[in-house]
């Protein structure tokens, strides 16, 4: 029997999401306590985001496609605010319609919300700033910065079929369920195997995959610095087009592997958690 496409792979995942009644944990980076996660007790809402081929042409349409452009095409769209070779879309698949990979699906009806690593009530603002400040290793755009209202436009247009208060159960990323402790040499030949094709054997990326350590990849504040955030990345995601195919120990290994790698600081972690309850596996 032949393998599927990657297409099916999608489909299949995408279904799987919007059949289940009780989603599994994911880890979102809202909760951040260590060991404990968000998890809906429903389903109240269907994964039926809208295509990005039905963006209206008027001047809403303009805007809202400006932000896709910005989750796409970062480097090109968003370069002045941008430190390293990433876009959006290496992190949130698929233009943030892929509801394994940080789906943006649904997400504008969350926020304003409580983040213990800020310690305060944070907007949707002050979340894309956190990536470019961190996943992109960048800086913030300004509060009237048009690409920023974009960006807003685009998230809150997928989330347009989600009823207010939406319970939105593919938020973040599948949680992995382990207790194996990570074992980075093992992680090393777990990267080798089936990381180095896309990502390179200096993990400084290819053309078929951004560099996932080095000054071109994300800051130790990101999310995806934790291991147990990369993890379960790798677990549903890759390689890309064929998630699910590693093991949980391979995920949780490959990870470590990783994130033991160099990569940017981010000066201002000192402000991170300052209400405590930093997570055992942040790098800081």
């Amino acid at each position: 029997m032949g393998r599927p496409s990657s297409a099916a792979i999608v489909l299949l995942s995408m279904l799987l999401v919007t059949i289940s009644c009780v989603p599994p944990p994911r880890v979102t980076g809202n909760e951040e306590t260590a060991g404990r996660y968000h998890m809906e007790s429903a389903v109240d809402a269907l994964f039926a985001p809208p295509s990005p081929e039905a963006i209206p042409g008027d001047l809403r349409g303009e805007q809202i496609r400006l932000g896709y452009e910005m989750v796409v095409n970062t480097q090109e769209y968003g370069k002045r605010y941008v430190g390293n070779a990433l876009n959006c879309s290496n992190c949130h698949l698929d233009g943030g319609l892929n509801p394994n990979a940080a789906s943006f699906v649904g997400v504008s009806v969350l926020y304003p919300q409580y983040r213990e690593r800020a310690g305060r009530q944070v907007t949707l603002t002050d979340r894309i700033n956190e990536c470019f400040e961190r996943s992109m290793n960048g800086k913030s755009l300004p509060s009237d910065s048009v690409k920023l209202t974009a960006i807003v436009a685009y998230i809150e247009w997928l989330s347009q079929n989600m009823p207010p208060g939406s319970a939105v159960p593919w938020r973040g990323i599948p949680r992995l369920n382990s207790t194996h402790h990570p074992d980075p040499l093992n992680g090393k030949k777990v990267y080798e195997k089936k990381c180095v094709f896309c990502h390179g054997s200096d993990g400084q990326g290819t053309r078929g995959g951004p560099p996932v350590w080095g000054p071109r990849s994300y800051n130790i504040g990101a999310d995806m610095a934790r291991t147990i955030v990369a993890a379960s990345f790798i677990k549903a995601n890759m390689p890309r087009g064929w998630g699910w195919t590693v093991t949980d120990d391979e995920a949780i290994d490959a990870a470590s592997y990783i994130n033991a790698q160099s990569r940017p600081d981010f000066p201002d972690k000192i402000h991170d958690w300052p209400k405590g309850n930093k997570p055992s596996d942040a790098p800081y």
